[in-house]
């Protein structure tokens, strides 16, 4: 699979969580703005989660789009209890070790 750099730009992209929920948001963009309210949750979970805002997406649209960004790598998931269970990867507790600015390589301090 040969991708241009355009093509590659778009296929790898960040994945942007909007601040706060829009009508006129992309599909992807709602399940991920439910998905960060909820941290960790079901497509049954994230599907519920739009339903306070009066969508019209079906579980069936919302589960589609997590499995596509699971697959994609740019959502993390688990599978529990034969349910899977998706999350956005973010880091929740702070880093509590030391670090010796001794073995930082060259150029990193």
């Amino acid at each position: 699979m040969h991708l241009s750099d355009e093509e590659f730009r778009e296929e790898f992209k960040p994945l942007f969580i909007p601040a706060h929920f829009e009508d006129a948001d992309t599909l992807e963009q709602k399940i991920t703005f439910a998905l960060a309210q909820l941290g960790q949750a079901s497509a049954t979970q994230v599907f519920a989660e739009l339903q306070k805002y009066d969508t019209e997406e079906t579980e069936t649209e919302v589960a589609a789009v997590l499995d596509y960004l699971f697959e994609k790598g740019r959502i993390k998931g688990a599978e529990t209890n034969g349910t899977m269970h998706y999350d956005l990867s973010k880091i929740t507790q702070p880093n509590d070790g030391a670090v010796n600015p001794e073995l930082l390589a060259p150029g990193l301090d």
